[in-house]
């Protein structure tokens, strides 16, 4: 039975309408759902609330996981195509119930495989002002995913970046503006479904409005009922009525809706959306009549995991109305604590059941009840081609931004300005590129007939009373800076961070030699450089970000870019 929460803080009981949306469930496919519930023991059901990270790197770990719990699904980080696929096709052949497999599509099929596409982030295409950009990503990532087996992405991200000091939403949004996301993301819902890919609209109730993160703290969306509908709520209900298959709760507070449900609630009785029965029954159940999954973001956490203890935890956000935890902390226990409040009633049988059809409708509307093999074959064809790489390139001719170039310094080339003293911040482990991008920047800029010299704060060349600015100004034509730092889980701040003694990367020669900045990642990093006088935004880095961007700095290319959200951050004097 599905339970509705309305205004008045009542529950009234609906039947499960497979057949409608999002499932559009055949009659033979009902069936298969129904006589698979009636046959499955309490442990399996308890299982199959759970979508697992699959951490180790030996498949006999992932197979035993998958067998010892029942779990419903499985997400791991990208990995090699060869290996994803075996070890895929080996768990889908195990399974008594054939799992969930997931991968955050949010840039590409490099998101599932380590060879597939680095397409584009989502403000890269937002900045490109097309929505068939979009829907090129929702097609690309679920094509190369599922030919190693993946069938539910996490994406697209419905957040709003609305606020500017947001370490987590940034880049991973299409901006600031509700209509952009609105029709981005339903571009992408619809090159996904081509590809019979499941999606996961994400982070409900929204991220964007609080400048933390939820993987540090419960965050916080604090618009009221009314700017929400306008907003978030807009967007949600259009993507739902589309046909998104699955919903995933952030840990983020809604104080407005909580109240709305539940005028008596307390401030300190507010829970995230992930374990909220107000904003999952009464919100997105009720309110825009959601049937779909609902699965929690990461239940590992701290704006989840700090909210009660673990043991009430579990429990709680099942009977909130979520129909499966995602990752858990520790899958045995969590499953543990699950089990324990079913034998006492705790969570009812009747609550348990409807969790578990929603999670095997899901599967049979995804064919994978037929348990046929679901990777392909020839997938090393379908990875990175030709035309995948060229709708890249076209995407980022269409993206790359010029924020300002108050100096007229553009363009710059070898024969104006070959002598580049380059500085590449942020450029480490974790980040986009990783240790990369520096190689990838300097190979664009030589190959284009410049001669490099790269600042490294460690081992500077230039000993410290050498560095005159005369000195700098008659061994330089330009400086360049590459800025590598971007949104990432886990940090509590995206913003430039000088490095070196007295901070000496930093630009203080930018009123004695030419000074340019390329922010690779996020598109505030002007906000610690206003004294630079010509920006450029990408939103991204890839091999193909950055030499487009050399040769839009070149002349070669036009700037075509429109940025999807303020990059000045509303600060005083910095258009000059």
């Amino acid at each position: 039975m599905l339970k509705n929460y309305n205004q008045n803080n009542e529950t009234e009981n609906a039947m499960t309408e497979l057949r409608g949306n999002p499932f559009f469930l055949e009659e033979e496919e009902v069936v298969w759902v129904e006589t698979t519930l009636k046959a499955m023991t309490m442990e399996e059901k308890a299982g199959q609330l759970f979508l697992a990270i699959g951490i180790s790197d030996r498949d006999e770990d992932i197979l035993e996981m998958a067998e010892k719990y029942h779990i419903g699904g499985i997400m791991y980080r990208p990995n090699h195509a060869k290996k994803l696929k075996e070890r895929n096709d080996k768990l889908q052949a195990a399974a008594k119930i054939p799992l969930l497999i997931a991968a955050n599509l949010e840039n590409g099929g490099s998101g599932a495989v380590l060879e597939g596409t680095n397409f584009a982030s989502q403000m890269e295409i937002a900045a490109a002002g097309e929505t068939e950009q979009a829907r090129r990503l929702g097609e690309i990532s679920s094509r190369e995913a599922k030919a190693v087996g993946v069938n539910l992405s996490f994406a697209p991200v419905c957040d709003i970046d609305r606020n500017w000091r947001n370490p987590i939403t940034n880049t991973r949004t299409y901006g600031s503006n509700p209509e952009t996301v609105r029709e981005m993301c339903a571009a992408y819902i619809k090159g996904a479904h081509s590809n019979g890919l499941a999606v996961s609209i994400k982070h409900f109730p929204g991220d964007g409005c609080d400048e933390r993160d939820q993987h540090l703290v419960t965050s916080v969306n604090d618009l009221s009922c009314e700017e929400w509908d306008a907003s978030y709520g807009k967007i949600y209900k259009e993507l739902i009525d589309q046909g998104a298959q699955t919903v995933m709760a952030g840990h983020i507070l809604q104080p407005a809706y909580s109240r709305y449900f539940n005028p008596e609630i307390k401030e300190s009785e507010m829970m995230p959306a992930s374990c909220s029965k107000e904003l999952i029954q009464g919100l997105l159940r009720g309110r825009l009549n959601f049937n779909g999954v609902v699965l929690t973001d990461a239940a590992n956490m701290l704006g989840y995991c700090t909210v009660m203890k673990r043991s009430r935890l579990i429990p709680a956000t099942i009977n909130a109305g979520v129909d499966m935890i995602l990752f858990g902390k520790n899958l045995g226990e969590d499953i543990s604590y699950l089990k324990n409040a079913i034998e006492t009633g705790e969570v009812s049988e009747e609550r348990l059941n409807e969790a578990v059809t929603r999670v095997l409708a899901l599967k049979a509307s995804l064919g994978l009840h037929k348990k046929k093999k679901f990777t392909s074959d020839t997938y090393e064809a379908e990875l990175c081609t030709d035309e995948a790489l060229r709708m890249a390139k076209e995407c980022a001719d269409k993206a790359i931004t010029l924020v300002k170039d108050t100096q007229h310094l553009l363009p710059v080339t070898p024969q104006t300005h070959r002598r580049v003293w380059l500085f590449v911040n942020g450029d480490k482990p974790g980040f986009t590129g990783g240790s990369r991008c520096r190689e990838m920047v300097i190979h664009a800029l030589e190959r284009a007939g410049f001669s490099v010299d790269v600042y490294d704060p460690e081992h500077a060349d230039l000993k410290e009373t050498e560095v005159t600015t005369e000195f700098i100004r008659k061994k330089y034509d330009v400086i360049m800076y590459f800025s590598n730092v971007i949104n990432a889980s886990y940090q509590t701040t995206a913003r430039i961070q000088w490095q070196g003694a007295v901070a000496q990367e930093g630009p203080y020669y930018v009123k004695e030699v030419p000074t340019l900045l390329v922010s690779l990642g996020n598109p505030y990093g002007f906000v610690d450089a206003p004294m630079i006088p010509t920006i450029i935004n990408t939103y991204h880095v890839s091999e193909t970000i950055i030499q487009e961007t050399v040769n839009k700095i070149m002349g070669k290319s036009s700037f075509k870019g429109i940025s999807p959200v303020d990059p000045f951050c509303g600060k005083f004097g910095s258009r000059i």
